[in-house]
């Protein structure tokens, strides 16, 4: 495996690259892949992001939004499965975090198929978060 991790935008990566991991990593079921103007959208406006690629392959990404000074939203985590449970995950969070600044406090919403995977890498529980869904 010849793994890199590198900081990337659009349009070096391209909505079909993204649309593709994300089908790969099974959080396309929770993304509108279908519509092709807010997936460019989603690389677009995102502040961070962050890929994995094995040989150039894109096998992971990360996708946060953030102000550097309080909080950064960490709205995609997704690995290809076939490269799961090798410490991509963990990898693209701790660059996420860092490229948005360690004084900010990351937050993110798990699928329901990753609810475990998070504490296991050390990050914390909260309860109270509210949410109007998209229409």
């Amino acid at each position: 495996m010849d793994l890199t991790y590198q900081r990337e935008s659009y349009p070096g990566l391209t909505p079909a690259d993204f649309v593709d991991l994300l089908e790969r990593s099974t959080l396309a079921e929770r993304r509108p892949v279908d519509d092709p103007e807010a997936m460019l959208g989603m690389l677009e406006k995102a502040d961070v992001l962050i890929t994995a690629r094995d040989a150039g392959r894109l096998v992971g990404i990360s996708r946060a939004l953030s102000d550097f000074q309080f909080c950064t939203y960490l709205s995609d985590l997704a690995v290809d499965v076939a490269y799961q449970r090798q410490g991509i995950g963990r990898e693209l969070i701790r660059l996420t975090h860092e490229a948005a600044g360690l004084k900010t406090t990351l937050i993110l919403l798990a699928a329901p198929k990753a609810r475990e995977y998070y504490p296991h890498i050390g990050m914390q529980f909260h309860d109270s978060c509210w949410i109007i869904p998209r229409r």
